[in-house]
């Protein structure tokens, strides 16, 4: 049981499930709205928003991966980078 906790604590101990979120996952949340939006309307603002989108996304899962703060988030990012590639 305790090596299951494991997976949630970071260096210090704490377990760490959300943090508040920072730059690229809040610019993935503003482009994917962006891109909702322009769907009817605009294709090629659709496809910018949309390579932006990707793109900060891609990043927060990157960054996650190599620098999370414990196994859990580490393992978070690497679902969401598959996800990205191949959704």
């Amino acid at each position: 049981m305790y090596r299951f906790i494991n997976f949630f604590k970071d260096n210090k101990g704490q377990v760490v499930i959300c943090q508040k979120p920072n730059l690229p996952l809040i610019g993935w949340i503003i482009f994917t709205i962006l891109k909702l939006i322009f769907s009817g309307y605009q294709p090629k603002l659709y496809y910018l928003f949309s390579l932006l989108s990707f793109g900060f996304i891609f990043t927060w899962a990157w960054l996650e991966i190599t620098s999370g703060v414990n196994y859990f988030r580490r393992v978070l990012g690497l679902i969401v980078l598959i996800g990205a590639v191949f959704l």
